[in-house]
């Protein structure tokens, strides 16, 4: 199953990139019926029977675009079915593990979820709440699965150490109590707000990539063209009635967005002011991990969130100073997909502490 879980993490990761290059590629619509591309399992069968005389009654065959979103799709699907043999693997092992089994079978109805809402991006024309609701709920995808194999690799080295810190009087020296022992880690009242911070860190992310979801699906991104100002305004005409209106007429198609231009810098400057919280947020989240002198591994792995926010960051403004280029936008929602998989690492860290 770790084995497994961590396959699915890479390839989750893939799939959350290959839906960012898609929208960003405006081929959300490449194929408009769900689950194959104009009544055939690839748009090389939609393409034939186009040159044979058929016709599709719906928007014209764009090959390359059909090509990116049915890519997406192979991919989501090859996900599904390793989320069904992991919790296949859960189920089987229940007695060993429940708490194991209840999990696999929660990510088995996420992932379901996600199927659902991934046929609704497409039928409902890429409404912005369900493309934002799409791209959280396939980050909670992948962030239950990093999750798993997280728990399954740290159960795995609780088992193997079990019982090697015996001392010259035959005296076991286990974690927990060596922690406390030593006056420091997370039981400590000064190290208690590092978890707390750390969950802090999560959910304010959290927020700030539905937020950066939101922006994507309205077509905000191009709204503030400059940095670190906008439209050369510190704080330039914005229209926040309109801007964050979660459902609209239901026959309207959202592909390129509806949105005033003043709509859309509200919802991009917006953006911009939650990445400078969650910068602040992230920060200190690491830096009290820092303070865990007796914890080896939350140390280690604040590197990694300071690392991954430095080079988020880095990508947010490239791609405002480059002028929105495709490999940097996409490369944006790695590096959020990153930046998330640091900090729950370092949320399980502190949750699951080490000898130093």
């Amino acid at each position: 199953m770790r084995k497994l879980a961590l396959a699915a993490v890479l390839l989750g990761f893939a799939v959350v990139v290959l839906g960012a290059y898609v929208r960003l590629t405006a081929a959300g619509l490449g194929c408009p019926d769900w689950p194959g591309c104009y009544g055939h399992i690839t748009p090389l069968g939609a393409e034939h029977s186009l040159a044979s005389g058929a016709n599709f009654g719906g928007p014209a065959l764009d090959v390359s675009k059909a090509w990116h979103e049915m890519i997406h799709r192979y991919a989501a699907s090859t996900l599904g079915f390793l989320i069904v043999v992991i919790a296949a693997l859960g189920i089987a092992s229940r007695q060993e593990s429940p708490r194991r089994a209840g999990y696999a079978v929660a990510l088995l109805g996420i992932v379901v979820l996600q199927g659902a809402l991934g046929m609704l991006t497409v039928t409902l024309l890429l409404r912005p709440l369900i493309v934002t609701l799409h791209l959280i709920f396939g980050l909670t995808t992948v962030s239950l699965l990093w999750w798993l194999w997280l728990s399954l690799r740290a159960d795995g080295a609780d088992t193997a150490s079990r019982g090697i810190a015996w001392g010259e009087h035959g005296t076991v020296r286990l974690r927990e109590g060596a922690v406390r022992a030593s006056g420091g880690g997370i039981w400590s009242k000064r190290g208690i707000w590092a978890p707390r911070l750390a969950v802090l860190a999560l959910v304010v992310l959290a927020v700030q990539i539905a937020l950066g979801g939101w922006t994507s699906s309205n077509y905000a991104a191009i709204a503030c063209p400059d940095f670190p100002t906008c439209q050369g305004s510190w704080w330039p005409a914005m229209d926040y009635r309109h801007a964050f209106v979660l459902w609209h007429a239901p026959s309207i198609d959202y592909e390129g967005g509806i949105l005033t231009s003043a709509a859309r810098r509200a919802i991009h400057f917006t953006h911009r002011m939650g990445a400078g919280i969650t910068a602040c947020v992230l920060i200190a989240a690491a830096l009290a991990a820092f303070r865990q002198r007796t914890l080896r591994r939350p140390r280690t792995v604040a590197w990694f969130v300071l690392a991954a926010l430095a080079v988020q960051l880095a990508i947010g403004i490239s791609m405002v100073l480059e002028g929105f280029p495709l490999w940097l936008a996409t490369a944006h929602n790695a590096g959020a997909a990153l930046t998330l998989l640091a900090v729950l690492a370092l949320v399980h860290s502190l949750r699951s502490p080490r000898l130093a």
